[in-house]
């Protein structure tokens, strides 16, 4: 049974950092793209990042600049360095994964995990 699991949400200041985790198991992803995704409050659940099976990287313009995707194969754990947090930025942050091996489009990633929830204080 494939799983993700993301780690690493929490509460902090705006202009704070967070590292979001997100371990696979159940298969392998090394050749697919994984992305992350998230949803505030009252709002669609809309593209943060993804990461080719190249490492080939995409980012929302809403974040670019300030958050970095990355992978290591080998764990099968994708990753979300988030740096200069904004308030705006508060929303649960879902991982997922795709049969493609690179794509940014929600429609897909047939895997996704449960989210983790991001908070940004004012």
């Amino acid at each position: 049974q494939v799983q993700l699991v993301e780690s690493g949400g929490g509460l902090v200041q705006a202009g704070g950092s967070l590292r979001l985790s997100c371990a696979a198991s159940g298969r392998t992803f090394s050749n697919s793209a994984m992305a992350w995704f998230r949803q505030a409050p009252g709002k669609e659940r809309e593209f943060v990042s993804s990461i080719s099976w190249s490492a080939s990287t995409y980012y929302a313009n809403s974040v670019k600049g300030r958050f970095t995707i990355s992978r290591d194969s080998a764990k099968n754990t994708v990753y979300l360095q988030m740096n200069s947090l904004k308030p705006e930025d508060t929303a649960v942050y879902y991982c997922a994964a795709s049969a493609f091996g690179a794509t940014i489009a929600e429609r897909d990633f047939g895997y996704w995990g449960q989210g983790t929830q991001v908070i940004v204080s004012s």
